[in-house]
């Protein structure tokens, strides 16, 4: 088969299967803004704790500190696929189902939250102590410092480190396809890899890549807004 054949064969098969793409685009979209939403909750408050309450920080806890940094330690070492079917029952108790969209949501959540405590931890460890220090001579309470130095300062960070969340959020959910959690990951299992139909394989990662650079040009252009 020629070049042009092989791609007049693949765009034939996008039209055929052009319900079930646009139907696992969206769920896979919907899985991840979901996702990221409901993890960023978690995460950022749980990474502003993390600086903060470290030793020699505004507000020192250090039994807080140490739990917490194992915790996110042990859940961050455990692969995505391994971490789904290891709370299994933790899903079933919260949404009362392990497959589908509402069953992949929580698995995704709870592999995202420690990330992304992670990457606010790096960004807000990067600000200067002597403006922290500065802050804090003229009186300012924890909460300002938390406000007006630490999340102002690191804003483009954040964002970049949100854009990185995004998008292994996309690679997670498609791991989530392997237990009928719908979604791109879902269709190229079911049609590309159990039916042998390689060309929908195709059209799904072609799919998933324009997703990630898009996501990723996105968050590179609100980065650069922000620290303008």
């Amino acid at each position: 088969m020629t070049e042009t054949n092989l791609l007049q064969s693949i765009w034939l098969r996008v039209l055929e299967i052009a319900p079930q793409l646009t139907k696992a685009t969206y769920e896979t979209l919907l899985m991840v803004m979901i996702a990221l939403s409901i993890a960023a909750v978690i995460g950022i408050p749980l990474g502003v704790l993390l600086v903060i309450t470290r030793p020699g920080h505004i507000w020192e806890q250090k039994w807080f500190y140490k739990i917490a940094n194992l915790i996110i330690n042990i859940i961050r070492a455990i692969p995505f696929i391994i971490l789904m079917f290891a709370i299994t029952p933790f899903t079933r108790l919260i949404v009362g189902t392990t497959i589908q969209l509402k069953g992949a949501i929580v698995p995704l959540v709870v592999f995202t939250a420690p990330f992304i405590a992670r990457v606010t931890e790096s960004a807000l460890l990067e600000v200067n102590k002597g403006i922290i220090e500065a802050f804090l001579a003229m009186g300012a309470s924890p909460w300002q410092i938390i406000t007006k130095v630490l999340l102002k300062e690191t804003r483009s960070t954040m964002v970049l480190g949100m854009t990185i969340s995004a998008i292994s959020l996309i690679g997670a959910s498609a791991m989530a396809g392997v237990v009928g959690g719908g979604g791109l990951g879902d269709l190229a299992i079911r049609y590309g890899y159990q039916r042998y139909e390689g060309d929908v394989m195709v059209v799904t990662l072609a799919v998933l890549i324009i997703m990630v650079m898009g996501m990723q040009n996105i968050g590179n252009s609100i980065a650069k807004k922000l620290k303008k």
